[in-house]
C-alpha cells in the first residue's frame, strides 16, 4: 500500500494564553514548507516543539494526520483547515493513518518510520482551533493521527511516497488504541498484546484493566 506526503510542516513559536506550557509558548501551529526537511529521531529540523513534559521525544519525533480525515473536519466545521492545522508535521494521503497497526513501519522519503500511538487531544488544541468543545468532539470522531518514532534518519518532501513495508501480525491499530483509552474500556485487554506500543501506555493499560478487576 503506497500514499504519499501531501504537506511537511514545522511548528513557529506562539505565545498564547491557551499554549500548554509554563511560558505560554506552543508549537502546534505548524506551517507547510517546500524544501525537504531532515527527520532526526528526536524530531525534525526547524520543528518548535513547547511543552516537552507532553511532547517530542523519541515515541513522538512525527506526527502525522490524514488529508481526508483533515476534509471530514473541514465539512464538519464549515471552514478551511491548512495543512499543519492540526499541529501534525506530515499531512498524507492515501494513507489509513487510524488503521494503521501499531509497531507498523513506513518508508518516507530517506526516512523509515515506526507508528507508536495515537494522539490524545488536549486543552492546548482547543485553544489553538477556538472550538471549545473540540476535546470532547476529537475523542468521538477517533480520528486521532499517529505519532511516529523514527527508525532511520533521514530528508522527507512533498510528494515523497509512503510505503507500508511491515506490518506487526498482532494487528491492533492506533484506532483500536485510542478508542481502547477513551470510550471503549472494553478494548484495553487487546492492547497488551501490541509489544510495540510505548511502555508508558502498555502500563496505563495494565493498570486500568487491574481497577477495573479489583
Amino acid at each position: 500500500m503506497t500514499g504519499r506526503v501531501a504537506s511537511v510542516n514545522v511548528g513557529i513559536v506562539t505565545e498564547a494564553a491557551w499554549a500548554g506550557d509554563a511560558s505560554g509558548r506552543s508549537g502546534i501551529d505548524k506551517r507547510p514548507v517546500e524544501a525537504p526537511v531532515f527527520f532526526r529521531t528526536d524530531g525534525l529540523v526547524g520543528d518548535f516543539i513547547g511543552e516537552r513534559s507532553h511532547h517530542g521525544g523519541p515515541d513522538q519525533a512525527v506526527y502525522a494526520y490524514a488529508g481526508e480525515d483533515a476534509a471530514w473536519w473541514e465539512a464538519d466545521l464549515g471552514r478551511a483547515i491548512r495543512p499543519g492545522g492540526f499541529g501534525e508535521n506530515l499531512t498524507t494521503h492515501a494513507v489509513d493513518v487510524t488503521g494503521a497497526v501499531i509497531g507498523e513501519q513506513w518508508a518516507v522519503g530517506e526516512v523509515l518510520l515506526q507508528v507508536t500511538k495515537p494522539r490524545t487531544p488536549c486543552t492546548t488544541f482547543a485553544g489553538f482551533w477556538g472550538v471549545p468543545d473540540l476535546i470532547k468532539r476529537f475523542t468521538a470522531r477517533a480520528t486521532p493521527g499517529a505519532y511516529l518514532r523514527v527508525v532511520r534518519e533521514g530528508a522527507v518532501g512533498v510528494g515523497d511516497p509512503i510505503e507500508i513495508v511491515h506490518r506487526p501480525a498482532h494487528g491492533v491499530t492506533l484506532g483500536e488504541v485510542f478508542r481502547a483509552l477513551t470510550l471503549e474500556p472494553a478494548l484495553l485487554p487487546r492492547l497488551l498484546a501490541a509489544d510495540d506500543l510505548p511502555e508508558p501506555v502498555r502500563e496505563k493499560a495494565r493498570r486500568r484493566l487491574g481497577e477495573s478487576a479489583g
